[in-house]
């Protein structure tokens, strides 16, 4: 047997850690459950507790990406969801890359400052 050496090896996340990921509220994230009907976490136990899977929280990123990132209304972001949903993704992708190569650029650039 295999060992699995994959950092991902949480299949569900709770609702508060979630919320710490996209540095929200937990009572943003239930709004948005009611507003965008795909995003529909798994309930477990009488006390109805969310599980929030990997596709989950790919919806989480995109509508942050553009409600918090971008700026629109949630009726828009709906909108662009629903009328172009392959290049909401794409740009969502590209966003998050280009802001990890900004991110390394910093540091080389704090490595430099520190070698002078």
């Amino acid at each position: 047997m295999a060992l699995n050496l994959d950092k991902n090896l949480k299949l569900y996340y709770s609702i508060s850690e979630v919320a710490k990921m996209f540095d929200l509220n937990e009572s943003t994230l239930r709004y948005w459950e009611k507003e965008f009907p795909y995003l529909k976490p798994k309930t477990k136990g009488p006390s109805l507790v969310r599980q929030y899977g990997e596709k989950d929280i790919e919806q989480i990123k995109l509508i942050h990406n553009l409600v918090k990132v971008r700026g629109f209304k949630l009726a828009a972001a709906k909108k662009i969801i629903n009328s172009n949903r392959k290049g909401a993704d794409k740009t969502a992708d590209v966003l998050e890359r280009l802001n990890n190569i900004r991110n390394e650029l910093k540091a080389m650039k704090r490595q430099l400052d520190a070698l002078q």
